[in-house]
């Protein structure tokens, strides 16, 4: 990706990796555009960095038209999306139904509108990027959290497809499945926090992999390349794997009593 003078929308921008792919993305010449709920911090975050701010909720459709309109008359065309708004909603089987709604609103169906809008554009130009921040949790699965794992896993699902249904026409698409990372999300990670606080990295660090990973296109970008192996170890002895998770859960079970 030649970044200097594209145009790119960064969602959930206002902090955490989001802010930080919106950083890192200006520094290097990309004219850009951060989104996210609350308009003062997003404000900030785009008079930090150079950036337009366009506040609001990117996961509703009236929201996603909203905002790629804005983006469009600010940019003139986008040229890569970074679709990183994320959630964290109830934990296990008594996770309430707006727990479900909301995860699956947010983490999954936001990538979803916003697609609708773009690729159409793209496929006409005969280029465009798609950026999803799934998780680790949706290569492999997040304990306690059943409503955020079920959604990455989702994404994850959704941006192996617009890449096995476009990537011949122009469309690179990418997802970013980092294990714990210093921001916000992972104080609210549940039982799984204190296994992934000790190899967390930082938002800046998520960034500098995912800037990597724009000039060589790879599909998975992995913060943690430890996420690889376990990748390969679920596929090629799932029982196992499971057997070790549970391992894991009881555990956890243990340590909380």
């Amino acid at each position: 990706m030649t970044v200097a003078g594209e145009g790119v929308v960064v969602t959930g921008a206002a902090g955490g990796i989001g802010k930080a792919l919106a950083a890192r993305l200006a520094a290097g010449g990309a004219r850009v555009v951060v989104n996210d709920l609350d308009p003062v911090a997003t404000e900030a975050a785009a008079a930090e960095i150079g950036a337009l701010a366009v506040p609001g909720d990117a996961a509703s459709v009236a929201g996603a038209v909203a905002l790629v309109s804005a983006a469009r008359d600010h940019l003139g065309q986008v040229d890569a999306w970074f679709a990183n708004a994320g959630v964290v909603r109830g934990y296990g089987l008594d996770a309430s139904e707006a727990a479900w709604a909301a995860s699956w609103e947010v983490n999954t169906m936001a990538h979803v509108r916003a697609a609708r809008l773009l690729v159409p554009e793209w496929l006409e130009r005969g280029r465009g990027r798609f950026v999803v921040t799934a998780s680790a949790a949706g290569l492999l699965t997040a304990l306690g959290t059943a409503t955020y794992s079920v959604s990455k896993h989702a994404v994850v699902a959704f941006a192996e497809w617009l890449s096995a249904t476009y990537r011949h026409r122009g469309i690179v698409v990418q997802a970013i499945c980092p294990q714990g990372v210093r921001t916000g999300m992972l104080a609210a990670s549940g039982p799984m926090r204190s296994v992934l606080a000790g190899g967390a990295v930082t938002p800046e660090d998520v960034a500098e992999v995912t800037w990597q990973a724009l000039h060589d296109d790879r599909f998975l970008i992995l913060p943690h390349p430890e996420a690889a192996d376990h990748y390969r170890h679920r596929a090629a002895d799932t029982d196992r794997w499971l057997g070790g998770m549970n391992k894991l859960q009881r555990h956890l079970e243990q340590a909380a009593r």
